[in-house]
C-alpha cells in the first residue's frame, strides 16, 4: 500500500510539473513595450525574439448587445447604417450614393507550414470566427432619405469567390475574387447583376492571406490589385510566393499586367494620398518574433519599389529565420515605411479625409485606418479604428489617434472586428464589423464638412547632369 501510495504521489507531482511546463510554454512572450512606443514614424524596434511556439491570444466575437455602439473620440456619433450582414469586408461607395458591401471569408485553402501548423490556425480561425464558409456576395445598400440608416438592401450576386475590393466605372463593375480579376456590366442603380463576368486577370488563389482589394488610377487607365503572402516568411518555399507579397497594375485598355510594388507581405488598405497624387497602402507585417515586432504600417508606393518581405524589415532589419537565399543587392533598395501602426495590430481599411467629411476639427487632414485586431501579441492590439494627422506636404505625422474605441470585450471575448472604412454620400465614415455583421457610421453632428484637399504643387529639381557627393543628400542640398 505504501508502494502505490508513493507511486501515486509521484504521478500526481509528475502532472503538475508537465502541466506547469506547458504552461511556460504556452504563456507566450508578453509586450515589453506599449503599442503607442512601436507606432509613428520613429517607432521603438525591439530585438527579435523568435518563436517556435507563438503567442497566441486570440478572442471570440460574441456580437454587441441590442443597441450598442463602440466608444468614440470626444464629439462623434456612433449609429448602425446597416446590420444582420453576413461578414462585410470591404464597403465600396458608388457615385449615387449607394453603397456596396463584399461579403466575404476565406476560401478553402492550406496554410503553410506543415499539418501543426494547419492544426493551430484551425483552432485560431474557429475561435475567432474566421473559419465558417465564405458567404460569397456582392450586398447593395441604400440610404435613400439620407438618414444614415440603409432601408434598402439588394443581393446583387451570390456566386463569387471569396470577393474582395470593388471598382465601378463607366457602366463596369470591377470585383477582385481571391483568384481573379473580373469584370461585370453594371448600371448605377440596378437592383442585380445578370450577366456573366468576364475574366480580366488570374491572381494567385488562397494562401495565408486571401482578400484581394483593387483601387483606380486617378485618371481611370490602370487599376492596383495587392496580392498578399501565402506565408509568414516564406516557410513554404519562395516558390509558392510567385505574384505574391505584391501590388500589381491592370491596365484596362490593353488588359497587359505588371509588379507595380514588391515585398509587401500582407498589402491592404489602398487609397490615394490627395495632397502628394501617391499610391499609399496598409501592410501586415510578419508573426512570431514577440509581441513588440514587427510593426505593421501605413506607407507610400511608388513604381518598382521593394520593402524587404520576407529577408528585411523596417527598411533594414534582418530576419534571420528565412531560409531562401536573399536577391542580391535587396538591400541596398529596400524602402523603410512611412509610418508604423503597432504590431500585430492587422491593419486593414484605409480612408483619406476628403471633400464632404463630416468627422470635424482634428479629424479633417489625414487618413483613417481599420485596425481588425491581433493574434500573436500580449496584450491584444488593434480591435478599433484610428486616425493618423498628415502635414501639409502630405507626410504622416503623430501618433495615431483612437476614433472608435477598443471593440473588446473582457479578457477572452471581442464584440466585433473593425474591417473597412470609407465615406457615404452626407460625409460620415463607415466601418464594416466583419464578426458582428453590422456596418457603423460615424460623424460628428452639426461639423462644417471638410473643404477640398488641395494638391500641393513645387518646382521640379533641376536635373543632375553629373554625380557629385552623397546622392541620398541631393534633396537637402538641392543644386
Amino acid at each position: 500500500m505504501a508502494i502505490l501510495k508513493k507511486i501515486g504521489i509521484a504521478l500526481l507531482v509528475l502532472i503538475l510539473v508537465l502541466a506547469v511546463a506547458l504552461w511556460w510554454v504556452l504563456r507566450g512572450d508578453p509586450a515589453d513595450l506599449s503599442v503607442a512606443a512601436v507606432t509613428g514614424d520613429d517607432p521603438q524596434l525591439a530585438e527579435p525574439d523568435p518563436q517556435t511556439i507563438p503567442t497566441v491570444k486570440v478572442f471570440k466575437p460574441v456580437g454587441w448587445p441590442e443597441g450598442a455602439v463602440p466608444e468614440a473620440a470626444e464629439g462623434l456619433t456612433v449609429t448602425r447604417f446597416a446590420e444582420g450582414l453576413d461578414h462585410p469586408r470591404i464597403i465600396y461607395p458608388l457615385p449615387n450614393g449607394d453603397i456596396l458591401v463584399s461579403e466575404s471569408n476565406a476560401p478553402d485553402r492550406v496554410v503553410a507550414g506543415g499539418w501543426l501548423t494547419n492544426l493551430v490556425a484551425g483552432f485560431l480561425f474557429s475561435k475567432a470566427g474566421a473559419d465558417e464558409p465564405s458567404p460569397d456576395k456582392l450586398v447593395l445598400l441604400r440610404d435613400a432619405d439620407g438618414d444614415g440608416k440603409a432601408e434598402a438592401r439588394e443581393v446583387l450576386r451570390d456566386d463569387l469567390q471569396s470577393p474582395g475590393g470593388l471598382v465601378w466605372q463607366d457602366g463596369k463593375l470591377y470585383v477582385a475574387d481571391h483568384n481573379a480579376l473580373l469584370r461585370f456590366d453594371y448600371q448605377l442603380g440596378d437592383a442585380a447583376i445578370t450577366g456573366e463576368p468576364e475574366k480580366l486577370l488570374d491572381l494567385p488563389g488562397g494562401g495565408n492571406h486571401w482578400m484581394r482589394n483593387i483601387v483606380l488610377s486617378p485618371d481611370g487607365n490602370q487599376l492596383y490589385i495587392t496580392v498578399g503572402s501565402a506565408s509568414n516568411i516564406g516557410e513554404g518555399g519562395m516558390k509558392a510566393e510567385e505574384n505574391r507579397a505584391a501590388i500589381h497594375e491592370y491596365d484596362i485598355a490593353s488588359g497587359q499586367s505588371r509588379p507595380y510594388a514588391l515585398g509587401l507581405r500582407n498589402s491592404n488598405g489602398l487609397a490615394w494620398n490627395p495632397w502628394s497624387g501617391e499610391l499609399w497602402t496598409t501592410v501586415n507585417e510578419r508573426d512570431m518574433l514577440g509581441s513588440d515586432l514587427v510593426p505593421d504600417y501605413l506607407t507610400n508606393v511608388p513604381v518598382g519599389a521593394q520593402y524587404g518581405w520576407p529577408w528585411i524589415y523596417w527598411g533594414d532589419k534582418f530576419d534571420d529565420r528565412v531560409e531562401a537565399p536573399m536577391p542580391q543587392f535587396l538591400a541596398e533598395y529596400t524602402r523603410r515605411p512611412e509610418f508604423a501602426l503597432g504590431p500585430h495590430v492587422a491593419a486593414l481599411g484605409l480612408a483619406f479625409t476628403h471633400e464632404g467629411s463630416t468627422m470635424g476639427a482634428g479629424f479633417d487632414h489625414g487618413a483613417f485606418v481599420a485596425r481588425h485586431g491581433s493574434w500573436n501579441r500580449k496584450p491584444a492590439a488593434g480591435y478599433d479604428v484610428v486616425y493618423v494627422a498628415f502635414d501639409e506636404r502630405g507626410n504622416p505625422v503623430g501618433k495615431p489617434v483612437p476614433v472608435l474605441k477598443s471593440f473588446l470585450r473582457n479578457d477572452d471575448e471581442t464584440n466585433g472586428r473593425p474591417t473597412w472604412v470609407a465615406w457615404d454620400k452626407t460625409g460620415a465614415l463607415l466601418v464594416s464589423d466583419d464578426t458582428a455583421g453590422i456596418i457603423w457610421r460615424v460623424t460628428r453632428p452639426g461639423a462644417e464638412p471638410a473643404g477640398a484637399q488641395v494638391r500641393n504643387t513645387g518646382k521640379p529639381l533641376p536635373p543632375r547632369k553629373e554625380l557629385k557627393g552623397d546622392p541620398a543628400r541631393a534633396f537637402d542640398e538641392a543644386p
